[in-house]
């Protein structure tokens, strides 16, 4: 064979070579794709794909701490006050309930809620879902009772199945806070209950909502606008109870996209807050907003989050040219 066959014959292997190196790089490519659908790589796509809104205003509301967040990058789009301290109020059943989804190794076991729970609950005026003392309740319906309707008696019963007594489950609250970047928050109680040491920012409720959504649990909770709850030994037809979101939220349609659930809280010292997370134009959205107004008879807090995602909505069709 001459020289110059020789050459190109090898040649024509290397480009052989070359082609099989590249149908596998796509094919690899391909799986990944597949394999990571599930997994963020959908939303990397919109992310790489979508024009962004990458500041908004969110100043002329009734609510005195704002921030609005990426629900994916974590990002902060637009904010008031947003790292000063504030009170969570009910806001903090956000951690109760996912520490106590994280902790519970089955959501259908039975708790039953001790006698000495309700006598302090009484008396701080706490929100109750319905539960009443010696009742045998399955923790996913106490989940459920504490993020809806925001029942105090739903938290302290899984605190107490879970870590023994409700200090305890705290301690398990205050670690997860540091672990997930919440580095200006303490935690006292469960439930939100006024305490001078029990605070946070509207930042690190905005951390804590991102964190908590990712779970699947957690976020079938939040996006439910009612639940019935199992039949119970006191409740022979179990209880019905509805998100306190949901109840205010005639249409959760907004500029864009739609409301996808949230947390409601209130006490006199931190005023209407509300930690919710919307879909606007394929992307996830995470909004806190604390210290509204709460005698107005008003649900201001729930008009803030309207206003802001509306005006989010339009500044994101300004981009993708649909409004």
């Amino acid at each position: 064979m001459s020289a110059q066959k020789r050459k190109k014959k090898k040649k024509t292997s290397k480009t052989k070579m070359l082609l099989c190196l590249m149908v596998e790089i796509m094919v690899i490519l391909v799986l990944l794709v597949i394999i990571g659908w599930d997994y963020g790589v959908e939303d990397w796509l919109k992310e790489v794909t979508t024009p962004v809104v990458k500041e908004l205003d969110v100043s002329g509301v009734n609510g005195s701490h704002v921030v609005l967040m990426s629900a994916n990058g974590g990002k902060v789009i637009g904010e008031v006050n947003g790292e000063e301290r504030m009170y969570p109020a009910s806001l903090t059943k956000i951690m109760t309930v996912i520490v106590a989804i994280e902790e519970l190794d089955d959501l259908e076991e039975k708790i039953i809620l001790d006698a000495d729970i309700f006598p302090e609950l009484y008396a701080g005026d706490a929100t109750q879902a319905g539960f009443q003392a010696g009742e045998a309740v399955r923790a996913i319906d106490l989940l459920y009772g504490a993020i809806l309707p925001s029942g105090a008696e739903c938290c302290i019963g899984l605190a107490d199945a879970i870590a023994g007594s409700e200090d305890a489950f705290v301690e398990l609250m205050n670690k997860k806070a540091q672990k997930i970047g919440m580095e200006n928050t303490h935690f006292c109680d469960t439930t939100g209950l006024h305490d001078p040491d029990h605070y946070s920012t509207a930042y690190d409720m905005a951390v804590l909502l991102k964190y908590a959504i990712r779970n699947d649990t957690f976020r079938e909770i939040i996006e439910t606008p009612r639940h019935s709850t199992g039949v119970t030994n006191v409740h022979p037809d179990g209880i019905t109870y509805y998100s306190t979101l949901f109840k205010n939220l005639d249409d959760p349609t907004v500029a864009g996209g739609r409301i996808l659930g949230g947390k409601t809280g209130y006490t006199n010292d931190a005023g209407l807050c509300l930690a919710s997370f919307a879909e606007i134009e394929g992307r996830e959205y995470i909004l806190v907003t604390a210290g509204a107004p709460g005698n107005t008879g008003e649900p201001l807090h729930v008009q803030d989050a309207v206003t802001i995602y509306n005006r989010l909505g339009e500044a994101a069709q300004k981009l993708t040219g649909k409004e």
